[in-house]
């Protein structure tokens, strides 16, 4: 789970617009961490934090999640791209555990980590109606697609909440 505070998902960036289909996007959050923790499936949440100003930042209203850590889920505050990045985000998933990933900002945490995870030998699967990224240069949903074209030929497999668990 990457980004999912209320900002990227009820405030745009600085210089950037809204988050497209943002109640969709929780929505569709919430039936995969339903599914997910009815299979009985381990789940991490990885909270980036914002820079000085950003309205996402730790501590800040837009910083809260949107879904809540249940007992026994483990939190990561991540303050890079990748997650695994100076985090014990490689000591809580097992080595050869496949990796969900769901989140909002495609061209950085949801790119970057999965990137990671692949190169360090985990199956990776895109949550497809999670990711996204804020209207900027380009239309979130272009941006959106190239990297999920770009990670599906690094070997990430993107399926629907309903396909998995």
């Amino acid at each position: 789970m990457f980004d999912a505070r209320r900002s990227p998902l009820r405030t745009p960036a600085p210089g950037a617009g809204a988050a497209p289909d943002e109640r969709s996007a929780a929505d569709t959050i919430a039936v995969l961490l339903e599914r997910a923790r009815a299979a009985g499936a381990p789940v991490v949440f990885v909270r980036g934090d914002g820079s000085a100003g950003d309205p996402g930042r730790s501590g800040t209203p837009g910083g809260e999640p949107v879904h809540e850590a249940l007992p026994g889920e483990h939190v990561i505050d991540g303050h890079a791209p990748d997650a695994f990045d100076g985090t014990d985000l490689a000591w809580v998933l097992p080595p050869v555990a496949s990796v969900v990933v769901a989140g909002m900002r495609s061209e950085r945490s949801v790119r970057e980590t999965s990137l990671a995870a692949l190169a360090r030998g985990h199956a990776v699967t895109l949550v497809r109606g999670v990711r996204a990224a804020c209207d900027g240069d380009e239309p979130a949903a272009v941006v959106s697609r190239r990297v999920e074209e770009e990670l599906t030929a690094a070997g990430a497999m993107v399926a629907t909440p309903y396909e998995l668990f």
